[in-house]
């Protein structure tokens, strides 16, 4: 996986249904032990509740759910389709019933676990995480401004910028274009080193290149 979008934060929506209180939280989780921690944490705080259900999906291709006491696919699976269906990974949902005292069905279970963790995903910050290798370039002012140019062409995030006797760039390049960037560079410095590469990692694309 050379790229992947996850919260970038805790967020937490509600729906009601028929009196039923619908409460989905959504987190950022990196594996299943987070997860589990997770859970543990709103149960605890919702331990009044009838039901938390609750699923994850990992970048690692792991992906559980739990009805919680509900019928048997009526509440984490909804819950984990929405995950996936929105390209999260990463992720976990935990949705809370506080019960209103009328009976749903598993339609109408189904229909109120989906739409309380999609309104959690919807107002969730998303981030784009690319796998990307960051660069130190190092130029003359001659040169900045048709460098400037050139990267957001490839979508290029400059990380940090010193403006000394040459001007120094940290970038943030994704890997997928990083052969082309790099070539594009050396020509545009007749043939000299262009980058020093400082290490590859996941890196947030979430917003617009400089």
């Amino acid at each position: 996986m050379t790229e992947y979008f996850t919260p970038a934060a805790p967020c937490e929506a509600s729906v009601t249904e028929k009196r039923s209180e619908f409460i989905a939280q959504l987190f950022p989780a990196p594996d299943a032990d987070t997860c589990a921690a997770l859970v543990a944490q709103v149960k605890a705080k919702h331990h009044k509740a009838r039901h938390n259900v609750w699923a994850y999906n990992l970048r690692n291709g792991q992906a559980r759910s739990s009805d919680d006491g509900e019928p048997q696919g009526t509440g984490g699976l909804p819950v984990l389709n929405v995950l996936q269906k929105a390209g999260l990974t990463d992720v976990c949902c935990v949705v809370t019933r506080y019960f209103g005292g009328v009976l749903l069905g598993a339609p109408g279970l189904v229909r109120a676990y989906s739409e309380a963790a999609a309104a959690a995903v919807k107002s969730a910050q998303i981030r784009h995480l690319c796998e990307a290798n960051r660069v130190r370039l190092v130029i003359g002012y001659d040169l900045y401004p048709t460098v400037i140019y050139l990267l957001p062409k490839y979508g290029v995030m400059i990380a940090e910028q010193d403006f000394g006797e040459q001007v120094t760039m940290l970038l943030e390049i994704r890997t997928d274009v990083y052969a082309e960037v790099t070539a594009a560079l050396t020509e545009l410095m007749n043939g000299a080193q262009a980058v020093e590469l400082l290490e590859t990692h996941f890196a947030d694309f979430s917003a617009k290149p400089e």
